[in-house]
């Protein structure tokens, strides 16, 4: 049987927490900053847990089990 392969996208979007939780960055924040306001802006920058309902998706493509 062959080796399950991490998807390569995943593996450069998400990291893993020392919890095993894992961390993602918002959306939103690459270009067409302009119209967006400082705060916005700010809010965006700091990265996030991944939810609950989207986690078994991420462990999925990451080969996380």
């Amino acid at each position: 049987m062959p080796k399950v392969k991490t998807n390569s996208g995943a593996k450069k979007r998400f990291t893993l927490t020392g919890t095993g939780k894992v961390k993602r960055h918002h959306a939103y924040h690459s270009h067409i900053l302009t119209k967006k306001t400082k705060k916005q802006k700010r809010n965006l920058d700091h990265s996030a847990i991944v939810e609950r309902e989207n986690m078994k998706q991420v462990r999925d493509l990451l080969c996380l089990r």
